[in-house]
């Protein structure tokens, strides 16, 4: 073949980016494009040069002709091709046989040197990431480890002291300790399953239990608290659901109680509920949606996307006021992804938010009779049943029966020298005067600041002058 004829037959890939050769029977090249010449450094002394001078490894030149394993056709191989100056890099190549010209191949090769060194460079990035991963999740595992020695070794010798029953400011005093404590306990253990699901080493551990039983066990972690608040506490399931599923039940338990310590935490006046169905089953696999609803102090539309990420609140005052590292519910929703759900909310501000998990477990096959999970207190029925707009709204009939009914609560609590319990019910008067005239609302300023300082005799002053005035 004549290189005028080589020419006319593969002349549109002159320019191609990629390197194209012609070579025939014999071995010889009789077409090389610009970007072949540039690339292997020949200038136009290519075309007629054997084509194991470009590619040595693959194609062997004999009297005939050339040998070669190289497959013919579209599957990509990997080459190693020489410049004029005997130096190679590594391409991809295809050799092509055209049917209507038997006696031509075609070979076409990308350089991809720079892709061989970039894949090393990530694999190196990648590796690197990884031990220093491995390295983080052994010093957040030491750290949390070290600091859970001496917390528990406080908890337990304050336990031991109350036990003693301890009176006045001593009972006091070691109350708060207990309580940071539990905080700390509760801090440390967010902060390892942050640092698992991050490195991605968090498992489930799935069993057998019943279902019923740990709604029981979830609302008696709250209804204590619940009731010293006074809210009322609903907690209903679906008869669809079995007695018995199949799933991480520490999991779905700590996903439960964060959402409802966050509503007793955002709530002061009105009612938590918590509801539980069956939306969907494949084969012996059901969905499991919770519901957790509140009365609190809600969230703006604006302010919801930051509520499931890692280490944010809506606001710095959110942490100043409520306390709270962030990360509670960015770990409930890992943890929801991982047992393939979803998690969300809506909320308004002041009217309260509604949150929603889906889960999928296993089902025993064992369909339970309609049972109600939680049967809501005398006094949470009447709290409940309230119009809590015009509870908010002060001077309604409505807001001064709860403002006296918290009144008497907060000086109980006063009397008892229970400050803790005394700041909660003072944080509901606070709501329930937000609308009132500004004298009242100054009173009430008063109030909670004696409250903070547990200063008894101003207390009671205060209290006095806020309770005449209403």
């Amino acid at each position: 073949m004549t290189m005028e004829q080589s020419e006319e037959y593969i002349f549109p890939v002159e320019h191609s980016l990629e390197m194209i050769l012609a070579f025939d029977r014999s071995g010889i090249i009789v077409y090389a494009n610009t970007a072949a010449r540039n690339k292997l450094k020949f200038d136009d002394d290519l075309c007629g040069r054997h084509i194991h001078a470009v590619f040595p490894n693959e194609f062997k030149e004999t009297e005939d002709g050339f040998e070669t394993e190289v497959t013919v056709g579209d599957a990509v191989q990997e080459f190693v091709a020489y410049r004029k100056n005997l130096t190679c890099f590594p391409v991809e190549a295809k050799v092509l046989n055209d049917g209507a010209r038997p006696d031509l191949y075609i070979c076409m090769a990308n350089d991809v040197l720079e892709k061989k060194i970039l894949g090393r460079e990530i694999e190196k990035v990648k590796t690197e990431a990884q031990q220093a991963m491995k390295v983080k999740s052994e010093f957040v595992a030491n750290v949390t480890h070290e600091l859970r020695t001496p917390v528990n070794g406080v908890l337990g010798n304050v336990r031991e002291l109350l036990a003693e029953h301890p009176e006045g400011k001593t009972e006091k005093s070691l109350r708060l300790i207990e309580r940071c404590c539990d905080d700390m306990n509760k801090i440390i253990n967010n902060i390892l399953d942050f640092s698992k699901l991050e490195a991605g080493k968090f498992t489930l551990e799935t069993r057998k239990f019943n279902f019923r039983n740990m709604l029981d066990y979830v609302k008696g972690n709250h209804i204590n608290k619940l009731t010293e608040k006074g809210l009322g506490f609903f907690m209903t399931v679906s008869p669809q659901i079995p007695e018995y599923v199949i799933g991480d039940e520490l999991r779905i338990v700590q996903v439960l109680n964060n959402l409802l310590s966050n509503a007793q935490k955002f709530t002061s006046l009105g009612r938590i509920t918590v509801e539980v169905l069956k939306t969907a089953q494949v084969n012996d696999r059901i969905e499991l949606f919770f519901i957790v609803s509140d009365t609190g102090i809600g969230i703006s539309e604006t302010d919801k996307d930051k509520l499931f990420q890692s280490f944010s609140q809506v606001d710095a005052s959110i942490s100043r006021k409520y306390g709270g590292t962030g990360l509670g519910l960015n770990i409930c929703k890992q943890l929801v992804e991982l047992m393939d759900g979803r998690i969300e909310v809506e909320s308004e501000k002041n009217k309260g938010s509604t949150f929603s998990f889906s889960v999928w477990v296993g089902s025993c096959g064992d369909e339970a009779a309609a049972v109600l999970a939680a049967q809501p207190e005398e006094s949470m029925e009447e709290e409940a049943g309230e119009d809590f707009t015009a509870v908010r709204m002060y001077g309604t009939p409505e807001n001064i029966d709860s403002l006296k009914r918290n009144l008497s609560k907060l000086i109980l609590c006063v009397e008892m020298e229970n400050w803790e319990k005394a700041e909660m019910f003072m944080e509901t008067i606070r709501q329930l005067t937000e609308d009132a005239p500004h004298e009242i609302k100054r009173i009430a300023l008063r109030l909670k600041m004696a409250i903070q300082k547990s200063d008894y005799e101003k207390v009671t002053v205060q209290f006095k002058e806020l309770s005449d005035s209403l």
